[in-house]
């Protein structure tokens, strides 16, 4: 959850055309700000699917069924109507809505919610395939689906859903693997009942496995991502071509780069945290509403620095064009890149007491309702 808000500070300050992964314009400290970021998605969906199983513990399957899927339909309703108007673009035009990672936990709730009636091996192999053999599909053209088109979009290909009369609708996170990582996630659970040791020491061994897989698949070139590495002008150059995974659509490089190392670390932290740690506890208890919160505060202050800086705010409340997603940048706009990990850190701080607070009232309140915040 923190380390999502440092890419979010980033989207927002961050000057325009400074593409992170671009290896002809970007730098090193550039690249691996977003390359550490880059956990965050895969490990909410995984977490996500591993949350649900442990739902178990006190719902029946039906419950759980049915919270999956009205959750997923509310997160739907948020992500397109809440989030993006109130917190990403501060307007109700329309002009231009992206679909993104809410859109897609809450579609893989939907399908998850269907999924829990199978047994517990068919699941885990369902995410499992899914995410190794996906990439499969890159080899089929998307003109190849006709009017179909949109439909691909939604499933595998980021890109237009609907386009009209200056509106545009953009499907940057399309279903397949995410649905899977979810399922995965769900089976996964299983792990948390087992003993203390057991438990760490798989953790440990899957995480080594996953991420000895990433390095031999990518050393090899050959499959698991459509954007191969290569020599670059430099050694280090080289290392970020390496690590320089597809986010959009995730590849199975992507995901195996970054929840391998996860696993490793989920294993090391397995137990009672650290004390240093604990306050790190109060965001994951409340992780929609920090994650609303933390996008309407970094939008406020990027208002807040417009004006200071240009003595008016229009470009924060238009809708930007496709490339320069979530704002409408000013000209010159943009902060160094020390300057935003400044930012990043007082909206981490300046959260943390909301967040407390809401973690409480959710501990000491039983309402249904709050099971959706």
């Amino acid at each position: 959850m923190i380390l999502m808000a440092l890419d979010h500070v980033r989207d927002f300050f961050g000057a325009q055309g400074a593409s992170p992964t671009d290896l002809s314009s970007t730098t090193v400290a550039l690249f691996f700000t977003r390359w550490i970021t880059n956990i965050c998605a895969p490990v909410f969906f995984l977490l996500a699917g591993s949350g649900a199983y442990l739902s178990l513990r006190r719902k029946s399957k039906p419950e759980l069924s049915r919270f999956l899927f009205t959750r997923g339909l509310w997160l739907l309703f948020l992500e397109v109507v809440v989030l993006r108007c109130l917190a990403m673009q501060f307007n109700f035009d329309y002009r231009v809505t992206m679909l993104v990672v809410i859109w897609a936990l809450g579609w893989a709730m939907i399908v998850l919610s269907a999924l829990i009636y199978l047994p517990m091996p068919v699941i885990t192999a369902f995410g499992i395939v899914m995410i190794a053999a996906h990439n499969l599909l890159d080899f089929i053209p998307v003109a190849s689906f006709g009017c179909f088109v949109p439909l691909w979009n939604v499933l595998h290909v980021p890109g237009l859903l609907w386009s009209a009369h200056g509106h545009v609708v953009f499907v940057a996170y399309p279903l397949i693997p995410w649905v899977g990582v979810m399922a995965a996630g769900y089976g996964l659970g299983r792990v948390v009942d087992w003993s203390p040791a057991r438990r760490k020491n798989f953790l440990l061994w899957l995480g080594i496995g996953l991420t000895a897989a990433f390095i031999v698949l990518r050393a090899i070139n050959l499959y698991g991502d459509p954007s191969r590495w290569s020599a670059q002008k430099s050694g280090i150059f080289t290392v970020l071509s390496f690590l320089n995974t597809t986010k959009y659509t995730p590849s199975l490089l992507f995901l195996l780069m970054t929840l391998g190392p996860s696993l490793i670390l989920l294993s090391i932290l397995d137990g009672r945290p650290r004390r240093f740690l604990r306050p790190v506890l109060v965001f994951g208890r409340v992780p929609f509403f920090y994650y609303a919160l933390h996008l309407v505060l970094i939008h406020l202050l990027a208002v807040v620095m417009c004006f200071i800086r240009y003595g008016q705010v229009h470009w924060m409340f238009e809708s930007p064009n496709l490339g320069h997603y979530p704002i409408t940048r000013p000209p010159g706009w943009g902060l160094s890149l020390p300057a935003t990990y400044l930012v990043w850190a007082f909206i981490v701080v300046a959260l943390y007491p909301l967040c407390k607070w809401f973690a409480e009232l959710k501990q000491s309140r039983r309402e249904a309702w709050l099971s959706y915040l």
